[in-house]
């Protein structure tokens, strides 16, 4: 599927030079899981020490993969470990087959590898439904194996995707101690998301030494903060995965509240939650929805998720088209607290409504002018407290049908 459609308009100009990170090494091949000649499978191995972190879907219907990994991540082990990926089939939805493919899968990674099936992690990303060829995957590992280069985390990226248009990628680096530690993290999605932990497919890795705890509480707390306020269709993957690992290879280690390495983690998380956002499935617009002055924290996110996913909200993006009443509409049907008398809108730094009604500064060919733009910002103020949320989504376009109807074929 990755490659049937032209590139999102919102794609970066290249893929990003990332940095090597001691202590994994990648590798990738065509495997034919669903499509002939195309590469679709991702094997990555990590040295003895690393320490595994993830976040998972609380999708009630979540893959075989997923509950697998949620059963190995919480484990601690001086065994190294290894991620396994496979994209044109989810092996969700399959029951036992699911199973004995996942279990097939890590035992013959685990075999050629040399390592404890506990460390092993595998991911699934494609159709729902339908038994994973897992024996096409467990005849390439060995091969894969050969192949493993500490320089590869960009064919691992290509490899992962499906509906994908590019690829993606991000890393930083930070000073801890003086010392230099380097952080790269890969992504992969377009469509069916709607987070609910982290997001689609996400592995991110760094050469610091970090305790499993510690790493564990920055990679849930920054998710919440990135990836689960991110949106293109309000639909929830059965596959969202996001693992991090950190090697030690660095031999710098990172505390608990170690706020330069937290932002560096940071930024490189929200860089992919926003790219996954612009190669949304037809995406012509990103949008940033900021909503302030709610009752909470919590309540202000309803409706920042209420206006982002609002199918005639998206629609009058894609159309630049101005209208303000379908983010009242968006507000009113959220089921947070809201008083209509009280709400301001802005498009960018247009001011279109206040105090419940039109603002009579607002002329339409301001905001028209805002909606013309690539990047969006629709700002709402509930006047009711101190609540805040910012989410980030894409327009609905022609585009998406497109894509999801032949999504199949």
């Amino acid at each position: 599927m990755a490659g049937k459609y032209p590139v999102s308009p919102l794609a970066p100009a290249s893929f990003p030079d990332l940095p090597v990170i001691r202590g994994a090494s990648f590798a990738s091949i065509a495997a034919g899981v669903r499509y002939a000649g195309r590469t679709d499978l991702m094997l990555c191995r990590l040295v003895p020490g690393t320490v595994m972190a993830g976040v998972f879907t609380r999708s009630s219907t979540r893959s075989a993969p997923v509950l697998d990994c949620q059963e190995k991540i919480g484990g601690d082990s001086e065994a190294g470990a290894a991620i396994v990926v496979n994209s044109g089939n989810s092996n969700a939805f399959t029951g036992r087959n699911g199973i004995e493919a996942t279990r097939a899968v890590t035992a013959k990674a685990a075999e050629v590898l040399g390592l404890p099936v506990e460390r092993i992690f595998t991911s699934s990303t494609g159709v729902i439904g339908e038994k994973l060829p897992h024996d096409r995957i467990t005849a390439k590992l060995e091969e894969l194996t050969g192949m493993l280069d500490e320089g590869k985390l960009e064919e691992a990226a290509r490899a992962i995707m499906t509906t994908d248009t590019y690829p993606k990628g991000a890393s930083a680096e930070v000073k801890v101690g003086g010392q230099t530690v380097k952080i790269a993290g890969i992504a992969k999605g377009s469509g069916m998301i709607e987070p609910d932990m982290g997001t689609m497919l996400v592995y991110i890795f760094t050469d610091a030494a970090v305790t499993r705890p510690v790493l564990q509480d920055m990679v849930s707390t920054i998710s919440d903060l990135t990836f689960n306020c991110i949106t293109v269709d309000s639909d929830t993957s059965t596959s969202d995965t996001l693992l991090m690992a950190a090697t030690g290879a660095s031999g710098v280690r990172v505390e608990a509240g170690d706020t330069g390495f937290i932002a560096a983690l940071q930024n490189v998380m929200m860089d992919l939650a926003h790219q996954v956002v612009k190669d949304g499935e037809g995406a012509t617009k990103f949008v940033e929805v900021h909503v302030s002055g709610a009752h909470s924290d919590v309540e202000a996110r309803v409706h920042a998720k209420s206006i982002a996913n609002s199918p005639l909200v998206k629609t009058a993006i894609a159309g630049e088209d101005p209208n303000w009443g379908r983010i009242v509409m968006a507000i009113g049907k959220s089921g947070a607290q809201a008083d209509r008398d009280l709400i301001s809108i802005r498009f960018g730094d247009v001011l279109v409504a206040e105090k419940g009604w039109v603002a009579e500064s607002y002329r339409e060919a301001d905001g028209a002018a805002h909606m013309k733009g690539q990047s969006l910002k629709i700002s709402v103020d509930l006047g009711l407290g101190g609540g805040v949320a910012t989410v980030w989504t894409c327009d609905l376009t022609h585009g998406y049908i497109d894509i999801n109807a032949d999504y199949r074929s």
